[in-house]
């Protein structure tokens, strides 16, 4: 059961990123940036190499380094949209998206976390 919601929360997330690294790439100036790379091209990067260090069970270092570095941007990015500071991409209910990225890296490192000790 744990595997599947693993798969569904990488899915929802990837997918996610991936609209909005296509409309970053085709429209410009959609996503903040960090040291002038979009910000939403760094989450997609950090979605997909946990994924695959999951999927191909390869060492957990991989995995929390990439969902670690995407949760202290999406933490940045959320503490920032509510000061005010910056203005995350919304969903078109009007949900600032750094809010979902942040709920998604904290839900993926903590299934990880209780994965790991499942096995123990």
């Amino acid at each position: 059961m744990l595997k599947y919601v693993f798969y569904s929360v990488f899915i929802f997330g990837i997918y996610g990123a991936g609209i909005l690294v296509y409309n970053e790439f085709s429209q410009g100036n959609i996503c903040p940036k960090l040291l002038n790379i979009p910000a939403c091209y760094i989450i997609l990067a950090c979605l997909v190499i946990p994924f695959l260090a999951h999927v191909f069970k390869k060492d957990n270092i991989i995995y929390f380094t990439g969902t670690g570095i995407a949760w202290s941007i999406a933490f940045y990015g959320s503490i920032m949209q509510i000061s005010g500071v910056i203005e995350c991409p919304k969903t078109s209910a009007g949900i600032p998206m750094c809010y979902i990225s942040f709920a998604i890296f904290t839900l993926l490192i903590v299934l990880k976390i209780k994965e790991f000790k499942k096995v123990k």
